[in-house]
């Protein structure tokens, strides 16, 4: 069912989704002092204990194909540590400073909770553990770098480059770093919004890379919905397993796009429940906690136990 009054939202304008918003009420106040000091004092805790985790570390990747370094975070199962013979699948996601950590999200303490999903549902038996990759965008250079093509009015199309960022620099990397199953049917990329449009262009591009796909929230509507026209003509299937997402309070048009782009995977040869799901989330909004209370059932979905 589509709600009867749904909110549109327009994710090309929002801020850097890795920025921390600072209170906008005029300085001076005793009461606006208190609460930078607030802020200030919850930033600089870690109320989840990542720092203090061997399994989580937060490094520098510098790239030769753009410009920008940019962090990358890598959270390990439980099991990684103590079965030193086992290799592990890995789930690469975009926007990687609003998985684990609230001092960095977007809002601040938003996050999608990513590593505790995953460690309760490994732990569990409910989902094949895996190693979790949060790639960090680089502020004003997301929308460039997270579009496959160029809008006339917008600009971006960076997203080529940063196809080859993720498969000729970062995944060797992570595979030579790390105890991984390196095989494309083995590895997953996955992101919202715009990082939902590029995990779904990186998908089509390099199906022999990235094999499971969760498009979440997606910005099809980029440059005249080119990736559905893209996709519509690729000349043969690729071997991709799928989950595709919107909220019904995300707007109207965008739950039209994903939509079609449904129908489009089916006349393709997907099925659904098999290698596509796709799911409309009723009520869900364009935000981290709505993300995060999907998470699970995308893991469920592309690593099942």
């Amino acid at each position: 069912m589509r709600p009867l009054n749904p909110t549109s939202f327009q994710p090309a304008f929002e801020q850097d989704r890795g920025s921390i918003p600072v209170s906008t009420a005029s300085a001076g106040s005793a009461s606006d002092f208190s609460l930078r000091e607030h802020i200030v004092e919850d930033l600089n805790s870690d109320p989840d204990g990542l720092d203090s985790n061997p399994r989580y570390s937060v490094r520098q990747f510098h790239s030769e194909i753009l410009p920008d370094d940019r962090a990358v975070s890598v959270y390990l199962p439980p099991q990684y540590l103590g079965q030193k013979e086992r290799r592990f699948p890995v789930l690469y996601l975009q926007d990687g400073q609003n998985l684990f950590d609230g001092r960095t999200s977007y809002i601040a303490g938003k996050t999608w909770n990513a590593n505790k999903t995953a460690d309760r549902l490994a732990e569990a038996g409910e989902i094949e553990p895996v190693i979790l990759v949060g790639i960090a965008n680089t502020g004003l250079r997301r929308m460039a770098e997270y579009t496959p093509t160029r809008d006339f009015k917008m600009g971006g199309g960076e997203g080529r480059s940063y196809a080859r960022l993720l498969v000729e620099e970062l995944k060797p990397w992570i595979d030579s770093s790390y105890r991984t199953l390196p095989e494309a049917k083995n590895t997953g990329m996955g992101g919202s919004s715009l990082g939902g449009l590029i995990s779904l262009y990186v998908g089509f591009a390099h199906p022999e890379v990235f094999g499971k796909l969760a498009v979440m929230s997606p910005s099809l509507w980029w440059d005249h919905r080119s990736i559905l026209n893209a996709i519509e003509h690729q000349a043969t299937k690729p071997d991709l397993k799928i989950w595709l997402d919107m909220g019904t309070a995300e707007g109207a048009k965008h739950l039209r796009d994903t939509d079609m782009l449904e129908r489009l995977l089916l006349q393709r040869g997907w099925r659904s429940g098999m290698d596509l799901a796709y799911v409309t989330a009723q009520g869900a909004v364009h935000d981290e906690r709505a993300w995060s209370e999907r998470f699970g059932d995308v893991l469920r979905f592309l690593f099942p136990a």
